[in-house]
């Protein structure tokens, strides 16, 4: 019997195309966990126990094109990045420059480049789909982050969901939300 010799797989980048069809499977995902989560009655906040997620709803005093263009542009988010708990705890400095590319496929960098991704879906004023990562999780681990903005009355409600994230990290990441966008969110669109 004779061996034959198979060549090493390469590691290539994933394409666009790969990132949004990892993207489309992750959100068909997401959507049944979110029916188990309406079913189960739902607060304002949970964390899944079987399914790793968060869901978080906020509400801001501002237009939903306000808080849309708070969260995909990047001179404005470096201004809530300076608010954050990230920046006021020292773990990030605020000193890189934060980087949108407010479109569909763009790739934005967030706090010194500690959390990274691709805007997978932005729909102006309504929506943002993201893929989403810490830059410390492992080689190709990604989660999707999806931002609802919901009017009320003058207000803007965000309906928030994470999903597909490490293990272990939802407790982190709940806290991080609130102390990394929403509240410095809340204080950058009051000012």
């Amino acid at each position: 019997m004779s061996t034959i010799d198979s060549p090493q797989p390469t590691r290539r980048n994933p394409t666009r195309r790969q990132v949004l069809a990892g993207a489309t499977f992750a959100l068909g995902g997401f959507a049944v966990g979110s029916a188990e989560a309406a079913t189960a009655g739902a607060s304002d906040e949970e964390i899944s126990r079987t399914e790793e997620s968060i869901h978080q709803e906020t509400v801001f005093k501002a237009s939903r094109k306000r808080v849309y263009e708070a969260l995909t542009d990047a001179k404005q988010f470096q201004k809530v990045t300076m608010l954050s708990d990230a920046v006021n705890s020292g773990m990030a400095h605020g000193t890189v420059a934060t980087e949108i590319a407010n479109e569909p496929g763009g790739a934005f960098k967030l706090f010194d480049g500690i959390i990274v991704g691709r805007n997978l879906d932005l729909a102006p004023n309504e929506r943002i789909v993201q893929a989403w990562r810490v830059s410390y999780w492992p080689a190709g681990a990604w989660s999707i982050a999806r931002f609802d903005l919901v009017e009320q009355g003058s207000d803007t409600k965000i309906v928030f969901n994470h999903t597909g994230f490490p293990k272990g990290d939802a407790g982190h990441l709940a806290a991080g939300w609130k102390g990394n966008y929403w509240e410095p969110l809340a204080k950058y669109l009051a000012s």
